[in-house]
């Protein structure tokens, strides 16, 4: 099996570490000694650690993305589809790095840093992205006011969720998030078949 490249190697390394010790506790050395590379490697791939710490944010969200494409591609409508991912997240806290699960990658990282930083915009757009998905499904069963009270509260729903299995180092919060949202999603549906 041919080496995967350097830059992946490098994202991987810093997920890890990331996961694991946090980004502020995590140096380059650290990063560069998980990954199997030189320094320069890293920094021929990215520009600073900001620059990784940026990629690394991305490739979360993207992950998380290519789960919930998967999940709500078996989505039987809106409601599913909602409950999908739920089921994402609960996918991607399965697959932390050797038991590194600490809750969302995302939040954890905005959390290291100040008000105004990148980092936290980037995390801020990409939780906006998730309730507009959230959104767009309920808006094809309830009026847009109703779709953005539900999906902000399923949003609320599913971020505590994963704080709460992040503060335990287990996942049953998310599956439990699940069970609330449902009934969420059950109660409107049915009120709008009333």
């Amino acid at each position: 099996m041919p080496a995967r490249p350097a830059r992946e190697r490098i994202l991987g390394a810093a997920a890890k570490r990331f996961a694991a010790d946090g980004i502020a506790a995590t140096g380059i050395d650290a990063i560069v000694a998980e990954a199997g590379v030189a320094k320069m490697s890293l920094y021929n791939n990215f520009a600073s650690k900001a620059a990784l710490v940026e990629a690394y944010i991305e490739a979360r969200h993207e992950e998380l993305l290519s789960l919930y494409a998967l999940r709500v591609a078996r989505a039987t409508g809106p409601v599913d589809a909602c409950l999908a991912m739920f089921d994402a997240y609960l996918d991607h806290a399965d697959s932390a790095p050797d038991a590194t699960f600490r809750g969302c990658g995302l939040f954890n990282a905005a959390a290291e840093f100040p008000s105004g930083d990148p980092a936290r915009a980037s995390v801020r757009d990409h939780k906006a992205e998730i309730e507009a998905m959230l959104r767009a499904h309920l808006a094809e069963i309830l009026d847009d006011t109703r779709a953005h009270e539900i999906a902000e509260h399923l949003t609320y729903v599913l971020e505590g969720a994963m704080a709460r299995a992040g503060l335990d180092g287990r996942t049953e919060r998310i599956a439990n998030g699940r069970r609330i949202a449902a009934a969420i999603l059950d109660a409107e549906t049915t009120a709008v078949a009333a």
